[in-house]
């Protein structure tokens, strides 16, 4: 290394496979920079921070991981050959890492800063997000950015019922669980994954199993700080001045303590901005009324500045009153906002079919959050293509989560959607991995979109309810119903008060968010996020074991919710009226130029023609799609005109197209045309082949055989011998 680098290395091992974190000779003049490699896979994260905002009073922290496909030697596709805005699968590994850090930084620290983690290597074997998630905590733990850590992160996967630490891409795919876990040495602060339909005491053996299997990050990382770490800023923990915290308990806390005793959303937060707002007016009054010391602009100033700070001490004791209020009703009196037990669920809605020329839709109601979901159908055309780092796929099943201001009586722009708008709709996504059917058997792209109508707590569980009842309306014959649900935890001490079905307030001022989406067999995914340093293993078994009733509760009051409609939670026989009917066709993977035709002109004729779509694989399987029976016919019909084949010993109406010396030269369907030999034109011996037949004469024959090299020989006296003695030669009508 030159001289001028200061170079350190530290190396782990986890899963079989060693993890080399490095600092000092890439992005120096970041705050904090890591390398991590594993494999060929490399990823270079950077953690940078700069002066606060003047009076800011939340922590704005920038989180990016950026996938450069000449990081595995590719050219990005389409029209600008360069990388643009942030793929959703960016998007969802930069939320991963952004809610494993930001409960981990000093108190009181508000400093704008920056995670950036960019792959510079991909090997297509070791996925370069895990390194990601490393580095992050590397970067910060060596950078004078005051970060509570270190922490690990690591991917498990559950491989013919053995759990695998950072298993290669192949035996993700082969797995039956995947999660990704980030946590220190006394808890897990994050965890995001899938499965097939597993029960709650696995998932919690391959947390426990995750959670031994980062410590070696955790101790590396340690080390690479005495190596190489700066001194930590110093930040001084945000205090109060104690006369404005005084005065907001004895105003403000008589009325808010009636007031988080308010069960309707709307009502509850009306009144408590009216304490809030009554509160304030009176604090700012006080100090109106106090003589200015100068009357001058410093004094005008002062006064301002005095305001100001009166202001955000009231505000931040309010909170602070108002979050204690909440949680101390919840464990001294074991009672909820709304007045539910621990582990009651809202009342359940249920509707189907609601949207009439939709495929599928459903209306899932639960207390005061609402999600409107629908299901279209398509053919394979209507895919989405993932240009990936390392690999290009086609994307059939589609789930998609909107979140408009009103749901919750906002008013503000729409725009694209936000990246808790896309991380829900991957989880809810991931929950019906395990129940589709396979796309052999429906060949349909699936595309389900929710609409938030309402949200007051787990609209992303919601989301999941609904789109199961509407996939079954489109009639999407799934293996199992979902269902989902989000749990709480308020937690002080050896108070513990495990929640199901929670609230918006009860996911701001608790301690745990944990997201279950399951069938009644087991588990499909899985989300979860801690805010507070430790939960007790057993406490993570007592709210799994919750969970799973709270789930089986929403499952039964679906099935009753639309027993007439779908009876016992089970798919319409039939798709929707509207939805698009499909047929398969087989046809030899040489006869699909047949279908297409030079440029596609067959192809597009024949949908210009029937309006059915067409899709053509590789393999030879044609895929009819038509929301009209008669079209879908008529382009199956057409389909297999053109890619029909002799069959020894069938009849066929052949029209004759050519005469030679020899014999006659007939067509017996477009494109295929067969010898008819002279001494097969008739019984007995035939001198001149005019003497039978004439160009354009329509004559029944017989395939007699197929070469192979694929030229037919027809026979005409067989055929005929084969009609009845008074048949004639008219051909059957079906041959």
């Amino acid at each position: 290394m030159p001289y001028w680098f200061d170079y350190h290395e530290v190396t782990a091992e986890v899963g079989g496979r060693e993890i080399t974190i490095e600092t000092g000779r890439l992005a120096k003049q970041a705050h904090g920079s890591a390398l991590v490699t594993v494999g060929d896979t490399a990823v270079l994260v950077t953690a940078t921070h700069s002066r606060p905002r003047p009076g800011i009073d939340f922590f704005p922290l920038t989180v990016d991981y950026v996938e450069k496909f000449s990081a595995a030697g590719k050219i990005p596709g389409g029209f600008f050959k360069r990388e643009g805005r942030l793929a959703e699968r960016e998007i969802l590994v930069s939320r991963f890492i952004d809610r494993s850090i930001r409960p981990l930084f000093a108190d009181g620290y508000r400093d704008e800063t920056q995670i950036t983690a960019t792959v510079l290597s991909a090997d297509g074997i070791h996925p370069p997000d895990i390194a990601g998630f490393v580095g992050a905590s590397a970067a910060l733990t060596v950078s004078e950015i005051p970060f509570l850590g270190p922490i690990g992160a690591v991917r498990v996967a559950r491989v013919d019922g053995k759990l695998v630490a950072n298993p290669t891409r192949q035996e993700i795919e082969d797995a039956d669980l995947e999660l990704v876990v980030a946590g220190n040495r006394n808890a897990l602060v994050m965890v995001e994954g899938e499965a097939r339909e597993v029960p709650e005491a696995q998932l919690l053996e391959a947390l426990k199993f995750a959670h031994d299997s980062l410590v070696p990050l955790l101790e590396v990382q340690e080390q690479l700080r005495s190596l190489a770490g700066k001194p930590k800023i110093e930040v001084s923990p945000p205090s109060r001045d104690p006369e404005i915290e005084a005065r907001v308990r004895e105003r403000a806390e008589p009325r808010m303590r009636e007031a988080v005793r308010v069960s309707a959303k709307k009502a509850r937060y009306d009144t408590l901005a009216e304490i809030e707002r009554e509160v304030l007016d009176e604090l700012t009054a006080e100090l109106l009324d106090e003589p200015a010391r100068f009357e001058n602009l410093r004094a005008v100033r002062e006064r301002e500045a005095g305001l100001a700070r009166r202001t955000q001490d009231a505000r931040e004791a309010l909170h602070e009153l108002r979050s204690r209020l909440m949680r101390s009703m919840i464990l001294e009196e074991g009672r909820r906002i709304d007045g539910r037990a621990h582990d009651e669920i809202r009342p359940i809605a249920c509707e189907v079919g609601v949207a009439p020329r939709a495929h599928g839709t459903a209306v899932f109601t639960r207390g005061e959050t609402q999600a409107l979901v629908y299901t279209t159908l398509g053919s394979a055309q209507d895919s989405q293509t993932i240009d990936a780092l390392t690999e290009r796929s086609e994307k059939v099943f589609m789930l998609h989560y909107n979140f408009p201001p009103f749901s919750v009586g906002e008013a503000r722009m729409l725009r694209g959607p936000s990246r808790r708008e896309i991380g829900h709709g991957n989880l809810a996504e991931r929950a019906f991995k395990a129940v589709l059917p396979d796309y052999d058997d429906f060949p349909y792209t699936i595309r389900v979109v929710s609409e938030v109508l309402e949200s007051n707590g787990s609209s992303s569980m919601a989301t999941v309810c609904g789109a199961t009842l509407a996939l079954m309306d489109a009639g999407v014959p799934l293996r199992g119903a979902v269902a989902g649900i989000a749990m709480g935890l308020i937690q002080e001490g050896d108070r513990v008060a495990i929640l199901s079905d929670i609230l918006g307030d009860e996911d701001h001022l608790g301690d745990m968010d944990f997201k279950v989406a399951g069938t009644r067999d087991g588990i499909t995914a899985v989300q979860m996020d801690i805010k507070i340093p430790e939960v007790n293993w057993s406490v993570m078994e007592k709210a799994l074991a919750q969970a799973r009733r709270g789930r089986l509760h929403i499952l039964e009051k679906m099935a009753e919710e639309t027993r007439e409609e779908l009876p016992d939670l089970t798919p319409r026989p039939q798709l929707g009226r509207f939805a698009p009917r499909m047929d398969v066709v087989y046809v030899k993977p040489d006869r699909i130029r047949d279908i297409i035709g030079p440029g596609g002109r067959v192809i597009r004729g024949i949908q210009d023609t029937t309006g059915a779509k067409v899709d053509v694989e590789d393999s030879g399987r044609v895929t009819i799609f038509s929301p009209d029976l008669d079209a879908l016919e008529r382009a199956k019909a057409m389909v297999r005109e053109l890619t029909q084949e002799a069959e020894l010993g069938r009849l066929y109406c052949a029209k004759v197209k050519r005469i030679t010396d020899f014999g006659a030269f007939a067509e017996i369907f477009p494109g295929t045309d067969g010898l008819v030999h002279i001494s097969h034109l008739a019984e007995g011996r035939v001198d001149k082949v005019t003497d039978v037949v004439q160009e354009g004469d329509e004559i029944l024959v017989k395939c007699i055989d197929i070469d192979p090299s694929g030229r037919v020989r027809l026979s005409r006296k067989e055929a005929l011998a084969e009609l009845p003695e008074q048949g004639g030669e008219e051909a059957p009508t079906d041959a």
